[in-house]
């Protein structure tokens, strides 16, 4: 008995999840296109290199701050419970005796008053026991290569970061693009399963009467039933695919699992065909290629900034400043506050590094060289691709309309040799043998469509124009 009210409970606990789960999924009709944008702004990784981009615009800021002048206030106070003693030469007594010499006066002996030869130290405090002080200090560069170059650079290192991003992007959408027509072609495999589940079940239908009419054999209905069940468990087989395809494509747009997808893009099949391999190609419709190409941009300045390296940085400081010295802390009563200020240029020249400027010049051409390499190679595989993705395609639409052809005959050979067994000229093997046949002609051709479909993708991908 408690047993039974566990189960109860906990199935009544699961139908409570599920439909709460129900109630906070959302549904999304999406077109591939629409399914792309989503990916835009939901996909972690997108979203990344879109951080990226505001990241590279804070560091533009600080470069752009090396360039403005800076400006500081100070404030303080210092107590010197004990004012430091300083020893100095005794310069008090000479002038005394200076003067009592000049002025002839004698000593107690009657003697003239002489210079002695040693005065000795006088230990004194210097200072007063409070201190206080207040001011503001500007500093202003006036020049400096390194700054000077990292401000020209601004615009191109923002165009790095978003061709980077357009790069991710790129990569995402094709993934979308090849998924989601894919799960698009599985539509086609299912409604082929469930055309080919009633077809047997109607020649079932029929060999059954048959068979009551002594025209068939039991063992024909017996073969029917197992290709039936046969059918049934791949079509169980194909629906579990597409759920996990399902899964797959949410999960590359950046979508809730608990959300329901539903694809409102229908395959063309003219549009399939259509021939996307004419005209020429441009390199720099390459997501890849704008990336590379601003990053050859950003190593031609850092060889510049370093050779700036060399050259003297000059700026600009001025200070105003307040002092006051007390025995007490009485700062904001009366009392003198002496003003101090100073205006003045820094001119710094470098002389010897180590040679270390020189290494760092020759480190970034030698980036640079390679950045160029890189460039070259690329166009080569640009150049690969494209031709490969060509080849691929047209070999794709001319399997896609063989496998198209093969299809519709294998289903009239089908129907002819049903109508022949039907009417008792034909075997129940040859009737198995045509039905073996259409199957293998229908998986044919959902192999091209997909085929057909992923190679006017990659070709897309390959000349830039996805």
């Amino acid at each position: 008995m408690h047993t039974k009210m566990r189960l109860m409970a906990l199935l009544c606990m699961l139908a409570m999840a599920h439909t709460t789960m129900a109630q906070n999924a959302n549904r999304y009709d999406f077109s591939v296109d629409q399914a792309v944008a989503y990916a835009k702004k939901n996909n972690a990784q997108v979203k990344n290199a879109l951080l990226a981009i505001q990241v590279q615009m804070q560091t533009n800021k600080e470069i752009t701050a090396a360039a403005l002048p800076t400006i500081s206030g100070s404030i303080g106070t210092q107590h010197l419970p004990n004012v430091a003693v300083q020893t100095l030469p005794n310069f008090i007594s000479p002038a005394t005796y200076q003067v009592l010499i000049d002025q002839g006066v004698r000593d107690g002996n009657g003697n003239p008053i002489k210079m002695p030869g040693d005065f000795g130290f006088i230990a004194a405090q210097f200072g007063t026991k409070w201190n206080a002080s207040a001011g503001i200090s500007l500093q202003q560069l006036l020049f400096d290569g390194q700054v000077f170059i990292g401000l020209q650079a601004r615009k191109a290192s923002i165009d790095f970061q978003e061709a980077a991003a357009k790069v991710t992007e790129e990569t995402i959408k094709t993934n979308i693009y090849k998924v989601y027509y894919q799960l698009v072609v599985s539509k086609t495999q299912i409604a082929l399963l469930d055309a080919n589940i009633d077809r047997l079940q109607k020649l079932d239908h029929d060999v059954k009467a048959l068979y009551k009419n002594g025209f068939a054999e039991r063992i024909d209905i017996d073969k029917i039933a197992v290709q039936l069940n046969n059918l049934s468990t791949e079509k169980v087989k194909a629906l579990n695919s597409i759920s996990m395809g399902y899964i797959g494509l949410k999960t590359l747009m950046g979508m809730p699992v608990r959300d329901t997808l539903v694809l409102t893009d229908n395959l063309d099949y003219q549009a399939i065909k259509e021939d996307i391999t004419n005209g020429n190609y441009n390199y720099e419709d390459r997501k890849d290629f704008q990336y590379l190409n601003t990053a050859k941009q950003l190593n031609q300045f850092n060889v510049r900034r370093y050779e700036l390296s060399k050259l003297p940085t000059v700026a600009l400081g001025a200070n105003y400043s307040k002092l006051a010295q007390r025995n007490q802390f009485n700062f904001f009563g009366k009392g003198d506050w002496f003003t101090s200020s100073s205006i003045g240029i820094n001119i710094a020249v470098p002389i010897f590094s180590g040679l270390s400027k020189n290494a760092q010049i020759k480190k970034a051409k030698i980036e640079l060289e390679q950045t160029n390499n890189q460039l070259d190679n690329l166009k080569l595989n640009i150049d690969q691709s494209v031709e490969q993705a060509k080849l691929k395609y047209k070999t794709a639409i001319a399997t896609l309309d063989f496998q198209k052809d093969n299809m519709a005959l294998a289903e009239k050979v089908y129907q002819q040799t049903k109508k022949k067994y039907e009417a008792g000229t034909g075997s129940n093997t040859e009737i198995n043998a045509a039905d073996v046949d259409l199957k293998t002609a229908q998986t044919n051709y959902i192999s091209a469509l997909y085929d057909a479909i992923i190679a006017r993708v990659d070709y897309l991908t390959a000349i830039g124009k996805l």
